[in-house]
């Protein structure tokens, strides 16, 4: 089965369509104000109107109120949430829409825990763990802290660029990938180029 590719931190329709035209399955909306990525929601309506069909739009929150989810459902049409800070299962489930948790993971991270919590997330997404960042460091972690089988699908996050995602790839064996600064020229803006080399990566990669 070949790996999926989700390009987060879309703030264009042209990168959108960028994203896209190289192949990508989804593309990643911050709504969270502290990220520079963040988009603002007529923005990212715009987007998602943009796609054609059988590309996911997901939208990414860290710790917000159903009142902050509920402005961006009202006018956004998302396929799958991504909940990026310390959001129960009950919270994660209460908007009503298919989502994945995100875990920042050390060496004392459990795993097999969370997968247990979150058990009807559609996937664990993994990424670094910094300090006081709740995501998009552009930092890799060790993925051999990842157990060999993990009874919930992996998105694999964290510091991947077209250099090592084959790599990882190869390594992990993820449901999915997840790439926002390995992507850019900028923080929030993607390049045409980089996106065809990490797609080109992602392909080559041994399975």
């Amino acid at each position: 089965m070949r790996t999926r590719v989700k390009i987060c931190g879309i703030t264009r329709v042209s990168d959108a369509l960028a994203a896209v035209q190289h192949g990508c399955d989804a593309i990643g909306l911050v709504f969270y104000a502290r990220s520079p990525r963040h988009i603002e929601i007529a923005a990212a309506a715009e987007i998602v109107q943009s796609l054609p069909p059988f590309v996911s739009a997901v939208g990414l929150f860290v710790n917000a109120s159903q009142a902050e989810l509920d402005a961006v459902l009202s006018q956004v049409r998302l396929d799958l949430l991504q909940f990026h800070g310390d959001e129960s299962p009950e919270q994660c489930r209460q908007a009503g829409l298919p989502y994945m948790k995100a875990i920042r993971v050390r060496r004392e991270t459990n795993l097999l825990q969370y997968a247990t919590q979150y058990h009807d997330a559609r996937a664990l997404l993994l990424d670094a763990y910094q300090e006081g960042v709740q995501g998009g460091t552009g930092q890799v972690f060790d993925w051999g802290l990842i157990p060999a089988a993990l009874p919930v699908p992996i998105v694999l996050a964290g510091g991947l660029t077209s250099l090592n995602v084959s790599a990882a790839i190869e390594q992990v064996r993820p449901y999915a990938v997840d790439v926002s600064g390995g992507v850019e020229q900028s923080k929030g803006i993607k390049d045409a180029g980089k996106i065809a080399a990490f797609m080109q990566g992602v392909n080559d990669a041994a399975l």
